[in-house]
């Protein structure tokens, strides 16, 4: 049990050599970080005694108590005695309540409107312990280090293992028909044949409220996108090695499409698999592959047969297989997602490393597509409301010309239209979703495709505008690396990896109207 200090003790303490301040009612000893302090020991000796609460939040992120703070903790602010229990057993009632069970900070718009006290028809009772679950385990192991990651360009081997033992792996992936490979218990404890779409859709919202496309897609943005293949159609051979080892966090995968030459124009596709015999023989590159920096399985689509769609296959590529080389690529965002450069020279792939039949791969890319790009609006929604959140707060203690931020007209007009697009993008994401909830597998590449190759690109555009007016009200915070602008000029230089990979704004646009006016005529729609 911490110590409790009356204010009166507190204020004795204002010397360089005994140097105590009160923030959020937590009282610190900062003698020994006097020196160390950025700002330099005059600004804590000037607030040294007291309580530096609102000075500090002006300057700080929240995140600096938790990760540097917490080593000069000594007690908090009290009376010094134990005081009775409150034995009041009358409930205090919000009469703006209607029971909905609110969830988090209860910041306008900085979660779903269903975390706010909405009612809402898709989720129940398992999906509210799956979010506490995975709120819980991204506050505490996630968000603090952010920064620390994304400035290393790589995350650590033993958060992987955190995630998949806290269900966050298997949480962000295709459904696996054979739950025996399925390595941990799902997160909430929910069993897995009950974990629909809707909690997949919690669990990967709330790992982006960290606010960082490096610790998202470094986490999962390879396995999301290399899985899929390997879990619907290859061997049970292939399924049985390679889906517990990269679900239990000890091995990664990444999906290997897009070439120097082209990424959206995929039956172009030019790396050559030459049958000989009892393997193939692979010789070519692929660009802009996440997680190939430290993958340990590549999931490659080579050209076996003819030009065109009807020519390509799917193969398993394996780290140790001579001839693999992977060179990081140092892009404009997602620093710690381990982006590469993959060439593959005269590599020999077994013939059982084939994920389902030759030449049949345009057909499983495809179906892959509908997964990685809900996957992707699910991110970018969440980052432009990471935004909203970051401004709302900042709005209401950062002053200028005499009143808060969030009391000027011109800031709230910024706000309105962030989250009047969020909002939207959101309800188009959920009816999304629980399409693939209810939809037959084999109608949703050709039902849902053109829906949610639109609701990407107002996903990405919904966050690239986000991100510009968060970095406008934020100011100079913006533009600088860590500190409370930290999410905002991280965010503003990741909107490109959501626009562009997946099936860049103009293909998704051409998609959407060209398949869905297919659709329609298949449907005997009059037009």
């Amino acid at each position: 049990m911490s110590k409790a200090f009356t204010v009166e003790e507190v204020a004795k303490h204002t010397a360089e050599n005994d140097c105590w301040v009160i923030i959020h009612d937590k009282v610190y000893d900062v003698t020994n970080f006097l020196s160390d302090h950025p700002g330099g020991k005059k600004i804590l000796l000037k607030n040294a005694g007291v309580d530096a609460t609102e000075k500090f939040d002006s300057f700080h992120n929240a995140s600096v108590l938790e990760k540097i703070g917490a080593k000069y903790l000594i007690g908090s602010v009290g009376s010094g005695v134990e005081e009775e229990a409150d034995t009041d057993d009358v409930e205090d009632v919000n009469p703006l309540m209607v029971g909905a069970q609110p969830f988090g900070d209860m910041v306008p718009y900085g979660d779903p409107m269903w975390y706010q006290d909405w009612y809402s028809p898709y989720y129940d009772d398992s999906h509210r312990a799956v979010r506490k679950a995975v709120r819980e385990f991204v506050d505490k192991e996630v968000t603090p280090f952010c920064h620390e990651w994304d400035e290393a360009k790589k995350l650590p081997r033993e958060f992987y293992i955190k995630a998949a033992k806290a269900g966050i792996l298997a949480g962000c992936i295709h459904e696996v028909e054979n739950a025996d490979l399925i390595p941990y218990e799902m997160p909430g404890g929910v069993p897995y044949e009950k974990f629909d779409s809707f909690h997949r859709m919690i669990v990967l919202d709330e790992l982006s409220r960290c606010g960082s496309g490096g610790v998202t897609w470094g986490l999962v943005g390879g396995l999301g996108i290399g899985i899929g293949p390997v879990i619907h159609f290859a061997s049970r051979e292939l399924q049985e090695r390679i889906v517990p080892a990269c679900l239990n966090g000890t091995k990664n995968i990444c999906l290997c499409i897009t070439e120097p030459s082209g990424g959206s124009d995929v039956a172009g596709l030019v790396t050559e698999a030459k049958d000989m015999g009892d393997h193939y023989l692979v010789n070519g590159e692929k660009k802009w592959i996440t997680n190939g920096v430290f993958a340990d399985f590549f999931t490659v689509a080579v050209r076996t047969g003819k030009p065109g769609f009807g020519g390509i296959s799917f193969l398993v590529i394996e780290r140790d297989m001579p001839g693999v080389k992977t060179t990081q690529m140092q892009c404009s965002g997602v620093w710690s997602s381990g982006t590469a450069y993959v060439t593959f020279e005269d590599v020999k792939v077994p013939k059982a490393n084939l994920i389902g039949e030759e030449n049949n791969g345009f057909k499983y890319i495809m179906m892959n597509f509908n997964p990685e790009r809900v996957g992707c609006i699910i991110q970018a929604n969440r980052f432009a409301r990471v935004c909203i959140e970051e401004c709302i707060k900042y709005g209401n203690k950062r002053k200028t010309f005499g009143k808060k931020l969030i009391e000027h007209p011109v800031i709230r007009n910024k706000m309105a239209h962030m989250i009047r697009q969020v909002e939207a993008t959101h309800a188009w994401l959920e009816a999304l979703v629980y399409q693939t909830k209810h939809m037959p597998m084999e109608l949703q590449a050709l039902r849902l495709g053109g829906p949610i190759a639109l609701c990407k690109a107002q996903a990405s555009q919904t966050f690239e505008y986000c991100a510009r007016e968060a970095a406008q009200i934020f100011g100079g915070l913006s533009y600088t690396r860590g500190g409370q602008g930290e999410k905002v000029e991280r965010l503003y230089r990741e909107v490109r990896a959501f626009a562009i990979p997946g099936g860049s704004e103009e293909i998704m646009l051409e998609l959407g109207i060209r398949q869905s006016v297919k659709v329609g005529q298949f449907m005997g729609a009059k037009m």
